[in-house]
């Protein structure tokens, strides 16, 4: 077996290699002077079973490219199985069409990532979970709900929590989680006037003295967490946290969230950490490398995978 990484998440990639006690195989991934990419695998990988770890956050384009660029390289070199290991997947909210004349951005990026020769997908907490469908290839999606689950178990006192879902489409999620520590969930009921921008409408459920936990797979600029715990607090919890698996937070996001009067941000280390991040007080990063790892761990002795979430 072995462990290949791009540029988009070291940190991650050398989580995860640690606890695999496997080293990450040697390779340069460069930028020419007109910033092509170039990649060179500085090991002999024929016959193996390769797993590329690669994000394809922000930068979303060059990380991607990175992907294809390492998966071409390491098809020409006669790798036998190969496995894109994209703990982000970048695109994921384009999923559909949601007015005319507008792109299935996520399936595009399927089909390049397939035609250039992985034979086998893991990513971690799909935006839409028909996404899986998009590939014509085995793809596991991993859930970060048990490694959340432990960490709120560990810092809160779960006979006094409420789990919240900040929107409709996330309550699956937001029950998963609430079943698992045996709290119970409300609703906010939101509405999006224009892209990016989110409004409260009510809330859906009791959450007066409750200590409330937002759950949602995507924070980008915050808004909707702002906004969702300042309308949780008004209508009477006593404090509000949120449990994010992938920390976007896109430009202003991390002070937004720093300034605003969420308790704690808790996102996983799915996307490599920013300044922004590391800098406000507020903010708490988990790792998901141990889940990450064990799931290579599995497909590579073709053992299963989706026994890791009963």
């Amino acid at each position: 077996m072995k462990l290949v990484t791009g540029n988009s998440n070291s940190a991650l990639a050398e989580a995860v290699a640690t606890y695999l006690e496997l080293p990450l195989t040697d390779c340069t991934v460069k930028r020419f002077a007109d910033n092509e990419i170039f990649v060179e695998v500085h090991e002999n990988v024929r016959g193996e079973d390769v797993f590329i770890l690669q994000s394809t956050s922000f930068p979303a384009n060059d990380n991607l490219m990175e992907l294809l660029i390492l998966t071409d390289a390491l098809r020409r070199s006669s790798a036998r199985r190969i496995t894109a290991v994209i703990p982000y997947f970048g695109y994921a909210r384009q999923d559909r069409r949601s007015t005319g004349r507008t792109p299935i951005s996520a399936k595009l990026v399927a089909n390049l990532i397939t035609e250039a020769g992985v034979n086998r997908v893991v990513t971690l907490d799909l935006h839409a979970a028909q996404i899986q469908g998009f590939f014509d290839i085995p793809t596991d999606n991993l859930y970060s709900a048990p490694v959340m689950t432990r960490d709120i178990q560990e810092n809160y006192d779960t006979s006094k929590l409420m789990i919240v879902s900040p929107d409709v489409g996330g309550v699956a999620r937001a029950r998963a989680i609430a079943q698992r520590i045996g709290a119970d969930l409300a609703i906010v009921d939101k509405r999006r006037p224009r892209a990016g921008v989110s409004e409260v409408m009510n809330i859906i459920g009791d959450v007066s003295g409750h200590a409330c936990i937002l759950i949602d797979d995507i924070v980008d600029s915050g808004g909707t967490l702002v906004n969702a715990a300042e309308a949780l607090l008004k209508a009477g919890a006593k404090e509000v946290s949120a449990y994010i698996t992938h920390g976007v937070l896109s430009s202003g996001a991390s002070e937004r969230i720093a300034a605003s009067k969420l308790k704690e941000l808790v996102v996983t280390d799915s996307i490599a950490e920013t300044d922004g991040v590391r800098s406000a007080k507020n903010i708490r990063r988990i790792s998901i490398a141990p889940l990450i790892g064990e799931a290579i761990a599995r497909t590579a002795s073709e053992q299963s995978v989706s026994s890791l979430f009963d």
